[in-house]
């Protein structure tokens, strides 16, 4: 399979995650990509840079001002007397009759929606670069490949069209999405993270020409926690085009298995040409987060399931952490595709 990645990413260390209450080192670290593409290569994929597109195909997801402010946060917040070294808001607007501040702490609060996404000196260059990656992929489905693998990092899907979280900044998986309806009416999203992809699905709210499924740890106990739960249907034109199937922590292959037979029959009714797989395999037993507990098996059997309905498909990396089976469950995963699509 050809894979595309960019170094970029290595830029964006980000040093800043309150947990409980306490400040530590954030789980999204720069060697969660570097395992995965030493797996990669160990596997025999052929490996690609990507394409420069600038800020284009982000702008097509996401709000001009929200753009703005990731490419002018570092350097405006480093002026800030007393500032630290990252981007890291104090005040969490509800937005609720809310009016868009002119002060950087202000706009960094209203963009930034909790505090596992802190903006360091580089990180728009890293975020830009995984949108590359995403589009670069898009790109190479659209003109014939039946199946191509963005290495993302940062991962994207947490991130609505105006707001970060979550470790997430720029939506890699929404801007391949967006790139397929070029030339396919109907494009489906499957979100296999053990988090709800609650950024895409607000992207894609109130469409019908892009059905988000997502397959996750039950909000009501887990991150994000306001968003991805199964009563979610979409809204105005897209409704009925939103589909969460949310599983009791620690559920381990069968019925992560189970949902995904569910997500592509849904997926099925859709009948769309083209999908997007938001890659996450932090859903694995060995995974810091511990949200699920899917084996490698099962990582190789969801893939197959997925090659096996025949859409010409982007793979786009989101969540996966630095636990023991990171780059095995990439490989699990890329070998369960081909295996599917022989």
């Amino acid at each position: 399979m050809k894979i595309v990645y960019s170094d970029k990413h290595a830029g964006h260390d980000p040093q800043t995650f309150i947990v409980r209450g306490v400040k530590q080192r954030s789980a999204e670290q720069p060697e969660r990509a570097t395992r995965l593409l030493a797996a990669a290569r160990e596997a025999g994929h052929e490996i690609l840079p990507p394409k420069a597109f600038g800020s284009a195909p982000a702008a097509t997801v996401h709000t001009p001002e929200y753009i703005d402010f990731l490419q002018i946060a570092a350097r405006e917040w480093a002026k800030l007397p007393g500032a630290g070294p990252e981007v890291v808001p104090n005040v969490h607007p509800a937005r609720a009759h809310a009016s868009y501040p002119k002060a950087l702490a202000g706009r960094a609060g209203w963009h930034q929606v909790d505090m596992a996404c802190p903006i360091g000196p580089h990180t728009w260059e890293a975020a830009l670069a995984a949108t590359e990656v995403a589009t670069t992929v898009a790109d190479m489905v659209l003109g014939g490949e039946r199946q191509a693998y963005a290495l993302c990092r940062p991962p994207g899907h947490h991130a609505y069209a105006d707001m970060a979280g979550g470790f997430c900044f720029l939506n890699n998986t929404a801007v391949a999405a967006q790139r397929l309806r070029s030339q396919h009416a109907r494009v489906a999203v499957l979100d296999v993270d053990v988090h709800h992809g609650n950024g895409t699905q607000g992207i894609f709210y109130e469409r019908d020409d892009v059905l988000t499924v997502s397959i996750h740890a039950d909000p009501a106990n887990y991150y994000p926690y306001f968003w991805g739960h199964a009563h979610e249907h979409g809204a105005g034109k897209g409704q009925g085009f939103n589909f969460n199937l949310p599983l009791p922590l620690g559920s381990a292959d069968a019925p992560w298995l189970d949902a995904g037979d569910k997500a592509l029959a849904r997926i099925k009714e859709f009948q769309p040409t083209a999908l997007v797989v938001a890659l996450g395999l932090d859903a694995s037993e060995s995974d810091p987060l511990q949200g699920l507990k899917v084996t490698g098996a099962g990582f190789h059997a969801m893939a197959e399931k997925i090659a096996r309905f025949g859409l010409p498909t982007v793979l786009v990396q989101e969540g996966g952490y630095l636990g023991d089976d990171l780059g095995r469950n990439l490989a699990h995963f890329l070998a369960g595709f081909e295996k599917g699509r022989a």
